[in-house]
């Protein structure tokens, strides 16, 4: 049987007196696209942060590949498998474009060199990252915009450049938080649109969103949550067409 990507065991995340997540337990296996969903403040983002450790959960246990990453002492080696895209892009202002996307695969793969003693030079390596990058950007139709700062670019054109970047680091899963919420409703179309693309090709991702059109049509699975629990999950034709929890059809409701 297959073994999960990535699992978690009764992750418990507090901020002092406030409990956040209260014992989430859930399977991811490769080529799943989980869609996690519910209210503000029900703890989607903060499950999304624990699992590659940019927040300490509390009590519990993440494992990616098999191997316990609250324990473990190669973290970073682990992160590089997991793509990451926030709200609000995290571009750095002062590099270009094409810089925002080699730089932490050219130092990832600088970092590998000298582990494993290759005989690659730096320039080659720079060479070989800066041809991939302009590959990504061609593919999303923004190469011409490699060598400009992302204060020249609109908030579509900055989220899918964040997504490309995660994507040059080659992610074993992407995992996306709330990635349209910050744009204005014309750009969410693209960045979806991408989104979309990369679901076909059978990318394993967890997407926190607002989006339910993306949710129903794009999910493989569908998480609610509320109150910092799992209190309803299923596939996307069953959460959006026949829910059976309360709160969940309080929550459609609203949304819908």
């Amino acid at each position: 049987m297959q073994e999960p990507l990535i699992k978690t065991v009764d992750l418990k995340k507090s901020f002092g007196d406030l409990t956040v997540l209260d014992g989430i337990s859930v399977d991811v296996y490769e080529g799943e696209k989980v869609v996690v969903i519910g209210p503000s403040g029900s703890g989607k983002s903060t499950f999304l942060r624990c699992l590659n450790l940019l927040e300490t959960p509390t009590e519990g246990a993440i494992f990616f590949e098999g191997n316990e990453l609250t324990n473990s002492s190669d973290l970073e080696e682990h992160r590089k498998k997991m793509g990451m895209v926030f709200q609000h892009f995290n571009l750095f202002p002062h590099l270009t474009v094409l810089k925002n996307i080699t730089l932490a695969a050219v130092e990832a793969r600088l970092a590998e060199k000298k582990k494993q003693k290759l005989k690659i030079t730096k320039k080659e390596i720079v060479a070989e990252e800066t041809e991939r990058a302009m590959k990504l950007l061609a593919r999303i139709g923004l190469q011409d915009k490699a060598n400009v700062y992302p204060s020249t670019l609109s908030g579509g054109q900055k989220q899918r450049i964040a997504i490309v970047r995660a994507l040059a680091m080659n992610p074993k899963v992407m995992l996306f938080d709330e990635p349209t919420s910050a744009l204005d409703p014309e750009m969410v179309g693209e960045v979806l649109s991408l989104m979309k693309e990369l679901a076909d090709e059978g990318m394993t991702m967890i997407v926190v969103t607002h989006e339910m059109r993306f949710a129903r049509e794009v999910s493989t699975r569908v998480l609610f949550m509320d109150g910092g629990k799992i209190a309803a999950e299923g596939p996307p034709e069953e959460i959006f067409g026949s829910p059976k929890d309360e709160r969940l059809k309080s929550f459609l409701s609203k949304v819908l």
